[in-house]
């Protein structure tokens, strides 16, 4: 799966103020008078709420990312920021034993150019994409410890798996990315790659 490593819109105190009405400087100095002690969701919300509660959603998370970084919050087991989370949906007309099959069999993976999938196994695909299977339950879920190509920083991808009247819903979570260009590229790669996962198992 190929990850192309570029945000969707750049991170700057311009294009902040151009999108939302403040730089992120001057969202820094809000979140200060304000306070952040009722948690990251909420004030991630606060932030939607503040900018209008447009279409766009990629700035409130972006600013509180951002607001994070500049004040060096890190988790304590990694040293990391809590990052960027994506989420990529699909629903696909075939059971959910199949869209499994075809997410972990290697013979089945034309879609995503990976090999097949063993616990505990490393992971690599034909992107240059790496790391190890985790967690592997029949029809249930995926999780895969994952490094993007390119990227020094570990994240973890879970994938679920659910009947939805004869179709099969399957969401995505990518968690713990670190900057805007890798989360919008994983969400691109992730979204085209279900794409071709939909066509494969309806064709």
């Amino acid at each position: 799966m190929n990850v192309n490593l570029q945000s969707d819109f750049p991170v700057t105190d311009e294009a902040a103020k151009a999108a939302t009405g403040k730089s992120l400087t001057e969202w820094f100095a809000t979140l200060d008078a304000r306070g952040t002690s009722d948690g990251r969701r909420e004030v991630i919300q606060w932030i939607y709420n503040e900018t209008g509660r447009g279409k766009d959603v990629w700035w409130p998370t972006t600013i509180w990312v951002e607001y994070e970084r500049s004040k060096g919050v890190v988790n304590k087991k990694d040293g990391l920021g809590e990052g960027f989370n994506i989420c990529v949906t699909k629903t696909i007309a075939a059971s959910v034993d199949a869209v499994y099959e075809a997410f972990t069999d290697a013979a089945k993976q034309g879609w995503l150019g990976c090999n097949a999938a063993i616990e505990g196994a490393a992971y690599s695909d034909k992107g240059g994409n790496s790391g190890t299977w985790l967690r592997l339950r029949p029809g249930k879920d995926v999780r895969i410890a994952w490094q993007t190509k390119g990227v020094p920083n570990g994240t973890q991808v879970d994938a679920a798996f659910a009947e939805k009247g004869g179709k099969t819903g399957i969401t995505l979570n990518h968690a713990r990315i670190q900057t805007r260009e890798e989360a919008d590229g994983l969400r691109a790669a992730w979204g085209a790659a279900f794409d071709r996962l939909k066509a494969q198992l309806e064709s």
